[in-house]
């Protein structure tokens, strides 16, 4: 190695100090140390492309007594043959800076040989949750996320892990697989952080453009008005219709505008009332573009 290149990789080591590791022992022995010192471990699993939402997840994560792992893996299972893996963004450096400056213990950051090595053969798919919604319209996207997310609980050990509420479905389904398969982890969901036009943060929002950027606040101001409308009690059918007509004028095309009970995700219509005291959850996913937004919000 030259002095020139020794010297800027001291010069990044410093700057990025936060402890990255790539090999799964190297992982267990850091866990292992956090553990032998009397600290409790939480992980937040990401795809990297790293936002505000990303740092409320760790800062809710960092707690008296607890050490905080991230990872970044872009999970090639949770993508579609006609889905974005190849330009979902990918800024490992800019990250690992983020990740310093909020106060991550360690990055767990494993290449797809890892995580899939040759002759992986096994899928983990949880029923009932997965099968609407975001499920219907991407054949296969959880199994994918159960399967990565399985892995990781088992990789980390951790005594808890965050997750954002804006992949509410997601969540759900972590929180059936977690319950049915026993794992002994606290999953806790952290709430929407949202720009300050109410747009739900997420690593896809870089690809709209400025214009698409404006319209796209449309979606949360749709679904916020509809939620007020059925917590008032107007028909679920037409105020779900009214919600589509403003997100088709703003520009989007819609996958879905659903009410559905937060727990099951069972569809809600004004036939179906839930039971007294369940909550339910407006959810929503639409394209500007080529870009597909989600979103949901609580019906009170």
């Amino acid at each position: 190695m030259t002095p020139f290149i020794e010297a800027a990789t001291v010069l990044i080591e410093w700057e990025f100090h936060v402890d990255t590791v790539r090999d799964l022992n190297m992982l267990r022995e850091s866990v292992a140390a956090f553990r032998a010192a009397g600290q409790r471990v939480a992980l937040v699993p990401t795809m990297g492309a790293l936002h505000a939402g990303h740092v409320a997840l760790i800062e809710a994560a960092k707690r008296p007594g607890t050490k905080v792992v991230a990872s970044i893996f872009v999970n090639p299972k949770q993508f579609g043959p006609n889905e974005d893996l190849a330009r979902y963004p990918r800024r490992e450096m800019a990250d690992i800076r983020l990740l310093n400056e909020v106060g991550c213990d360690l990055l767990w950051a494993p290449g797809v040989e890892v995580m899939y090595p040759e002759g992986f053969a096994t899928n983990v798919s949880v029923a009932g949750v997965s099968e609407g919604f975001d499920g219907a319209a991407r054949p296969g996207h959880f199994d994918g996320v159960a399967t990565v997310v399985a892995k990781l609980f088992n990789q980390v050990g951790a005594d808890a892990a965050y997750f954002g509420e804006k992949d509410f479905q997601q969540l759900a389904v972590i929180r059936r697989m977690v319950t049915d398969l026993d794992f002994a982890i606290e999953i806790v969901g952290v709430p929407t952080q949202r720009d300050d036009d109410g747009l739900a943060m997420s690593s896809r929002n870089i690809y709209l453009d400025d214009d698409q950027r404006r319209q796209a606040v449309a979606l949360p101001r749709a679904l916020g008005v509809a939620a007020r409308a059925i917590a008032r009690g107007e028909d679920v059918a037409a105020v779900l219709d009214d919600a589509r007509t403003a997100l088709v004028g703003a520009g989007f095309a819609i996958d879905y505008v659903a009410l559905a009970d937060a727990e099951t995700l069972v569809e809600q219509t004004e036939a179906e009332q839930p039971g007294a005291g369940r909550p339910r959850r407006l959810l929503a996913a639409a394209r500007m573009g080529t870009t597909r937004l989600i979103d949901n919000i609580a019906v009170d």
